[in-house]
């Protein structure tokens, strides 16, 4: 086995690659590893079938000889205002949509991917027997929480998500896993961070849908980040009005959590909100594009999310976390969205929404059509 000379050597480099944290952790069959299978028969997980992968269960069937995991860390936090923040700008009858601050800008998996590229590269070089080496960005048979957890990076929190006492839960994760025999960055007998929740349930109290069904225990079919991403039919009647204006994932359990209050801003441009294509504004604003050039994935306006067409979609959101949702996906949301609005007639955006929604509930996506059918049965 390497010793903790190497281990500290990992972290380090990996901090110069770009990440923010860094732990390594032996791959073992954790506690909440086993409790997993649980929670999927409860059926928690949706149309989410991937998570019933049985690798998943334990990471040494992740991967032929696997030894050791290299957890990382990468802040994505920008200074915009947070989803729960009373400060956000008045739309002043103008709705728009929120899309989950991950999202914002480009595509979380590249940027990922190349840095732990280069950690690996420098893995080459620090040992030069041969071995195998191979990364997940949210795309592997793994729980990368878990393994964060033992890694030494933080603790499980009661919204089911990674708390780190510095960072909070703005980050990104991605693992390396590894034939290297390494030493854990926690020593032996050493345990990992402690549960510093504490009595605190605003995570759970602020959930509009109620996703969680105890403390660190979500039902993922009713939260707001699988329902405008993950299903792919018909929102439920039922938890259309407390999505709100949600229409590409959800902030809230993370945006009330007291440690996020002073989580550190990301310098990174590359996370910051993606501005939109002034051409696609001034399609349906009589505004000037100076004043279109303002748009970003930060709110963007219900009524151009509306317009969008496929070959649009595809242009516009390329590189973009939001191409998950698929153009059906995400203007069902926007047409949820709109139907929360409130808007009336005589309210700047009505008719322009309006227009939208009818045409929309004649197009040939029945799951979009009915989307739209219902958000009208809501403004007319």
């Amino acid at each position: 086995m390497s010793g903790a000379a190497d281990t500290i050597w990992i972290v380090e480099q990996a901090k110069a690659t770009g990440f923010d944290l860094c732990g390594v952790v032996r791959a073992e069959k954790f506690p909440e590893l086993e409790n997993n299978q649980d929670w999927l028969e409860r059926g928690y997980a949706g149309e989410m079938k991937y998570l019933s992968d049985p690798r998943r269960g334990d990471p040494r069937g992740a991967m032929p000889g696997v030894r050791s995991v290299i957890v990382c860390l990468l802040n994505y936090n920008t200074d915009h205002p947070l989803s729960t923040d009373p400060k956000l700008p008045a739309q002043r009858g103008d709705p728009r949509g929120w899309t989950s601050r991950y999202a914002w800008g480009d595509d979380y998996h590249e940027a990922l991917k190349q840095r732990l590229k280069g950690l690996i590269a420098l893995l080459r070089e620090r040992f030069p027997d041969p071995f195998e080496a191979r990364a997940y960005v949210d795309t592997g048979p793994v729980q990368e929480r878990v393994l964060a957890k033992y890694a030494g990076l933080g603790w499980l929190g009661k919204n089911t998500l990674l708390l780190n006492q510095t960072l909070g839960s703005y980050f990104f994760l991605s693992v390396i896993l590894t034939t290297l025999d390494l030493e854990s960055t926690l020593g032996e007998g050493e345990m990992p961070p402690p549960d510093l929740c504490g009595s605190c349930q605003r995570c759970l109290e602020a959930c509009p849908t109620q996703a969680f069904v105890e403390p660190y225990v979500m039902d993922a079919r009713k939260c707001i980040s699988y329902l405008t991403i993950e299903l792919r039919g018909s929102i439920p009647r039922e938890l259309r009005e407390p999505m709100a204006n949600h229409v590409f994932g959800c902030d809230i359990c993370q945006d009330v959590c007291p440690w996020n209050r002073r989580a550190p801003v990301s310098p990174l441009v590359q996370f910051q909100p993606r501005d939109l294509p002034a051409h696609q504004e001034e399609a349906f604003l009589s505004e000037p594009a100076s004043r279109a050039k303002e748009d970003s994935l930060f709110l963007p306006r219900l009524d151009w999310l509306l317009t969008l067409s496929e070959a649009e979609f595809r242009e516009v959101f390329r590189g973009s976390p939001l191409k998950r949702a698929k153009w059906s996906g995400l203007v069902r949301n926007a047409c949820i969205a709109a139907g929360n609005a409130g808007i009336r007639p005589g309210v700047a955006s009505y008719a322009r929404i309006l227009a939208s929604l009818q045409k929309l509930a004649t197009c040939d996506d029945s799951i979009v059509a009915e989307s739209a059918q219902w958000a009208l049965s809501r403004i007319e």
